[in-house]
């Protein structure tokens, strides 16, 4: 299949395919086309965001069912073959025998690069060593002075994960300022924010550039932009005195605060109300993961906010009322919320 042709089908079933590479197209053809037109004749959707637990336990036994037919004696070697160089060339072998791409996607309506990561991130070991001890940092600052931002290169000598060595790098690279945000940098956050939706816009509508180019004050967007993920490290740059994590705090803070008009949605009486708003509204879902969830439309539970704020909302429910809400699936925890805590916050109102 040509590449004007491949990529005219996946525009189907991938509405942003206009922005990806050559290169992608063409394995996308190759690993993906087949499996969404036969998802589409059982009238399932291709599917990106957050994983649901369904889908976590799928790519595990696709995992677990592809190591019992090669022999592989693990997922660490199987998805981090790299690790391994004196088993590189069987392992490699053994996935290009028996179909790896085709094994590991099956089942899942998602593109196979998304679940090769997904895998990746589930069975990395280095994933979950907990928080970084005082002599970690010096060492990751150390490697970071030596090898730049190859996050691999760093993550091998660490034994902790790419996206873990370059968020924590994030956090303690410069003297980082907790206290109370100043007027200043909330302004270069404002400006930071302001830059890339701007670049957004002129990106996805080229037709409007220069009327973008020529406002340097007034930039008017669809709301639903303003909740989509940004580049926080990016972000965090521009800021400087901030890591990404305070900043897309703060600027959920902010969005919230301009949303409501400054009101108080979740004191008082306000805030029982809108818990056990909340709490309804997530148990009528009747969702079996946070991913089912349409976090847009429930976040009128509580009042005009981001989706964000709602999810912090909910984090913060679980947390404090759910015991060892950590061993408990999703469902159950609204079960729980439902029954055992809705009649208090009614009573209590």
């Amino acid at each position: 299949m040509d590449l004007d042709t491949a990529r005219q089908e996946l525009e189907e079933f991938i509405p942003h395919v206009k922005n990806i590479s050559d290169s992608s197209i063409k394995k996308m053809a190759g690993r993906d086309l087949t499996r969404f037109k036969e998802f589409k004749k059982q009238g399932i959707a291709v599917k990106f965001g957050r994983f649901t637990q369904k889908e976590n336990k799928q790519i595990q036994k696709n995992v677990e069912e592809f190591l019992s037919l090669t022999g592989i004696d693990s997922a660490e070697k199987l998805l981090f073959t790299s690790r391994y160089p004196e088993d590189k060339d069987t392992i490699h072998r053994l996935k290009t025998e028996h179909h790896f791409c085709e094994k590991i996607s099956q089942g899942i309506p998602r593109p196979w690069r998304l679940i090769y990561y997904r895998a990746r991130k589930m069975f990395d070991p280095n994933n979950y060593k907990g928080r970084y001890t005082k002599e970690e940092k010096e060492k990751l600052k150390k490697y970071q002075a030596l090898h730049g931002n190859d996050w691999k290169k760093i993550s091998e000598l660490m034994s902790r994960s790419n996206l873990s060595v370059a968020m924590k790098y994030s956090e303690i690279k410069s003297a980082v300022n907790y206290g109370p945000w100043t007027k200043e940098e909330t302004q270069k956050l404002m400006n930071a924010v302001k830059d890339v939706l701007r670049r957004k816009l002129q990106t996805e509508n080229a037709s409007s550039l220069c009327s973008v180019e020529q406002s340097d004050t007034d930039l008017w967007i669809e709301r639903e932009k303003l909740y989509q993920s940004l580049p926080w490290t990016e972000i965090e740059t521009k800021v400087g005195s901030r890591y990404w994590r305070q900043c897309k705090q703060k600027w959920n803070s902010i969005l919230t605060s301009k949303l409501t008009r400054g009101q108080q949605l979740y004191r008082g009486t306000n805030g029982l109300q809108a818990k056990i708003n909340l709490i309804k509204r997530l148990y009528e879902t009747k969702a079996e993961d946070a991913s089912e969830v349409n976090w847009d439309e429930l976040s009128n539970a509580i009042g005009d906010v981001p989706r964000a704020y709602v999810q912090s909302k909910f984090y913060r429910l679980k947390v404090s009322f759910v015991p060892l809400w950590k061993r408990k699936t999703f469902s159950e925890i609204i079960e729980y919320l439902y029954e055992k805590k809705l009649p208090e916050l009614e009573e209590k109102l």
